[in-house]
């Protein structure tokens, strides 16, 4: 069994890595989430670790979509009023 991770941007689907064990894709999954780079780029919108399935759909295991600065400053300003 494999395991795949995916970033989805503004440009579309991209596979981050592959793993062989659940374990490695979720400290791969873990740190990606935790990334300062991903978490501020604005650009990645989220991020999916999928279980590799023998007919190339794969099995959703865990998501994380990003929070763009651009919502989150304007947020704060409707909010922070």
């Amino acid at each position: 069994m494999a395991f795949t991770i995916y970033t989805h941007d503004s440009w579309g689907v991209v596979a981050v890595g592959n793993f062989p064990s659940i374990q490695q894709a979720r400290e791969a999954f873990s740190a990606l989430c935790n990334d300062p780079w991903y978490q501020q780029d604005g650009t990645i919108k989220g991020l999916e670790l999928v279980q590799d399935t023998q007919d190339g759909r794969g099995q959703r295991l865990d998501w994380l979509a990003f929070q763009s600065s651009e919502a989150s400053s304007r947020e704060g300003s409707v909010h922070g009023g």
